[in-house]
């Protein structure tokens, strides 16, 4: 299974968190940028003609900032040059301030089958705290437009004053207006950011405070009929995320556009953050890639092991066996045996146990070491 992730650096506004590559003053550059996204979608094609795709996931930035025709040609560009599955899921990322009817027709006849809306909070103050450019109201408009569709909400933990109240409410409008699977992450509060220096000020819940949001908001799923099946990632059954699974399962990926990452062939490489060098290789003839590299055993083998154990699936040994010809628990002995206590075995799956899978990072340090 391969993956094809597509980035559209364009908003209306940066939210106060976002350290994501984004450009909220350049949205006339979008019909140049697009045109050499194509470009560069045509020369990945030639480069990747032999191999199959079955996800398709269109981020950014605000990818329903921009006119809809050119996602449409987007859509018909990778069609035409990568070989992509008949079954294949197409996610676009939506803001619910940017989108109308005509916009989901749209997007529905170019393919796309599941939606990412980004709802963060149903506190429409809180949204305006954080330079969100939509309402709750808002976003009951844009379900209602995606009645019948595969769509998620994201959901934001940590935020200036938020309660548990607020959570609840969050869940349970995305739930009541028919998302089938909810992201609820918690803030991570970036330098740079105007909210670090919220964070600074010691303005923002502490780590206690958002484990125990989060302890709540999960129980709020469960109600819901949500399962938990990676850290953040909650879903109605059958509607987890194929894209994200691959990721996980650390298959392989083309990453397209301005700050894209990939990792294809063993070897991991990114594009260039800078959206004028992005259009200036492209128009060269040139990858506009500015980092790669070759990964090696040990780092793959800790790949493995970090990114299965944080799913509710987890690493299974067999698996393990095929990919590296060695035994994950002889290769991570020290580490293995430090943090059993916090494992669950079952033939042959090893999970982190339910109760410690938010923490799940100071388990894998151990692993790192």
């Amino acid at each position: 299974m391969s993956g094809i992730y597509v980035h559209i650096p364009f908003c209306k506004h940066k939210c106060t968190y976002c350290d994501f590559t984004s450009f909220p003053n350049r949205l006339g550059f979008a019909e140049a940028y697009m045109a050499c996204l194509y470009k560069e979608i045509e020369a990945r094609g030639r480069e990747l003609e032999k191999e199959r795709f079955d996800t398709v996931y269109i981020g950014g930035g605000t990818p329903s900032v921009i006119d809809p025709k050119y996602i449409l040609g987007l859509m018909r560009q990778i069609r035409k040059c990568f070989q992509l599955s008949n079954e294949a899921e197409v996610t676009i990322e939506l803001n619910p301030g940017t989108v109308d009817a005509e916009k989901i027709a749209i997007y529905k006849s170019a393919g796309i089958n599941r939606f990412s809306v980004g709802l963060q909070t149903a506190n429409d103050a809180l949204l305006e705290e954080i330079g969100r450019i939509h309402t709750a109201a808002d976003f009951v408009e844009c379900a209602r437009l995606l009645k019948g569709e595969n769509f998620s909400a994201d959901i934001m933990l940590g935020l200036k004053g938020q309660t548990k109240e607020d959570v609840k409410k969050a869940i349970e409008l995305a739930a009541n207006e028919g998302a089938s699977h909810i992201s609820m992450y918690a803030l991570t509060p970036e330098d740079g950011t105007p909210i670090y220096t919220d964070y600074l000020n010691g303005e923002l819940p502490g780590p206690d405070e958002v484990a125990a949001l989060y302890d709540y908001g999960m129980d709020i799923l469960k109600e819901h009929g949500f399962m938990r099946y990676e850290v953040s990632n909650f879903c109605k059954p059958g509607f987890g995320s194929r894209h994200n699974y691959n990721y996980w399962k650390r298959g392989s990926y083309i990453g397209l556009g301005v700050s894209a990452s990939s990792f294809f062939y063993n070897k991991r490489f990114t594009n260039t953050f800078d959206l004028d060098e992005y259009m200036k290789c492209i128009l060269s003839g040139y990858f506009p890639v500015i980092e790669s590299e070759e990964i090696s055993e040990k780092d793959a083998k800790f790949e493995f092991l970090m990114l299965g154990l944080r799913t509710v699936f987890g690493v299974s040994e067999q698996a393990y066996k095929k990919e590296f010809e060695s035994n994950w628990k002889e290769d991570f002995a020290t580490a293995y045996q430090k943090v059993r206590p916090y494992l669950e075995e079952s033939s042959d799956i090893t999970r982190i146990k339910d109760e410690y899978l938010y923490v799940q990072n100071q388990i894998l340090t151990e692993f790192l070491e």
